[in-house]
């Protein structure tokens, strides 16, 4: 694999013209995913006195968020995200709101509950996609929009570090319904100020002739972010009775994982400074492997010191997977299909996290941890296996001029 370091800095993607204002409008729009989660289920526990509820309610949300996003997303390549965010978003605002109401004060009713949380994930606007989109049309330089992504990508994760700790330390003051109604406010107030910039891209007709080539072609990306979302979501669960099985404080076991995290920040931030030479799809098959075989090898691992380490060298690929698979979602997609295509993505890697802490719980206690970690690798390596199968009529659309050469494996242009 033959690279050299790109010169510019990731200053320069923000130096875009409108950049950093539509990028830090959607950050805050954002940072509401990172809080709702913990917001309701503490809420909903305090407000039904049930953690079975409370996690029934979340699972729900949960669901409605992930599987219905390409169908938001599809709206919004069919009407353009002015005419699309903001219903939307004020739908999922309200609808938080009723679910703060219902649950501010105990002895609240499980089933309102419920259905408010099942309709506001379902009206969840999704913005990471949009602004993946928008990169896209913002960037046309291969390289540049790879930083892009890559910025993205690892803002991104810090913006579901941070949303737990603000949700905490609302809650030393606040009622937990009280994160419910801050999650609803950062997510109107930060798409009302996207929506205005300036370089959202005005209304646009479904072209649905071009929709089949778009999904054909985004089989290695979805597969990879599946992979990864098993692995990842198998691990946490898997770190945790590493720790209980050799008497660790489980006080050490968030370390453990912010080295992961820390990894992944870091290995993001390099992916995007690379010029890669070879093609998104190889780096991409490449990359998932990579993490494949770490995760396996980490269930060798004798003392809680060596893992940490081990899964700090897990995360550094972990943010270049899934930015190279959703650069590879955008090279792929039709014109006029770009948000649904990266939403494919994320529904992927959501999906992914759901099944993936289903199966360890499930397996743990059965299985040795060593032969569980393979199986987290095992997954992660069969997502790179996927990538390598060149799908068939992929009716990729390249984007920009440097970016069809670096599709085929060719240096782009300086």
């Amino acid at each position: 694999m033959s690279t050299h370091l790109w010169r510019p800095s990731y200053a320069a993607v923000l130096r875009v013209p409108h950049a950093r204002r539509a990028f830090t409008a959607a950050l805050t729009a954002r940072l509401s995913y990172g809080t709702v989660a913990l917001a309701v289920l503490l809420s909903v526990s305090r407000g039904t006195g049930s953690w079975a509820v409370s996690g029934t309610v979340l699972s729900l949300f949960g669901a409605t968020t992930v599987f219905l996003m390409p169908l938001r997303a599809s709206l919004i390549d069919r009407h353009g995200p002015r005419r699309a965010l903001l219903p939307m978003s004020a739908l999922y605002g309200a609808l938080l709101s009723v679910l703060a109401a219902l649950t501010w004060r105990p002895g609240a009713p499980a089933a309102p509950i419920a259905v408010s949380a099942a309709l506001a994930g379902a009206c969840a606007p999704p913005l990471g996609p949009v602004m993946r989109a928008l990169w896209s049309e913002l960037v046309a330089d291969g390289d540049l929009l790879r930083r892009a992504y890559s910025l993205d990508g690892v803002a991104e994760e810090l913006l579901y570090v941070s949303g737990p700790a603000l949700v905490g330390v609302l809650a030393g003051f606040a009622p937990p319904a009280a994160g419910i109604l801050l999650s609803a406010v950062l997510n109107v107030a930060g798409t009302c100020a996207f929506v205005s910039s300036p370089v959202l891209p005005a209304p646009r007709p479904a072209r649905r002739r071009e929709r089949p080539a778009a999904v054909r072609g985004l089989l290695p990306p979805v597969a990879v972010a599946l992979g990864v979302g098993l692995a990842l979501s198998s691990v946490e669960l898997l770190v945790m009775a590493f720790a209980t099985e050799r008497s660790y404080d489980p006080a050490l076991v968030p370390w453990v994982l912010g080295a992961l995290s820390a990894g992944s920040a870091l290995g993001g931030l390099a992916n995007g400074a690379v010029r890669w030479r070879t093609a998104a799809r190889v780096r991409l098959g490449r990359f998932a492997a990579a993490l494949g075989v770490v995760l396996a090898l980490a269930g060798l691992v004798c003392d809680l010191w060596t893992l940490t380490a081990v899964m700090a060298l897990a995360g550094a690929f972990i943010a270049p997977a899934l930015t190279t698979a959703y650069l590879l979602a955008d090279e792929t997609a039709a014109e006029g299909s770009r948000t649904r295509a990266g939403a494919w993505v994320n529904t992927g890697v959501n999906a992914g996290s759901s099944a993936g802490a289903l199966a360890a719980g499930l397996l743990i206690g059965r299985l040795p941890l060593s032969v569980c970690f393979a199986l987290a690798g095992a997954t992660a390596l069969a997502a790179a296996a996927a990538a390598a199968v060149r799908p068939r009529g992929a009716g990729g659309r390249p984007h920009g001029s440097p970016r069809p050469r670096e599709a085929a494996g060719e240096p782009p242009a300086a």
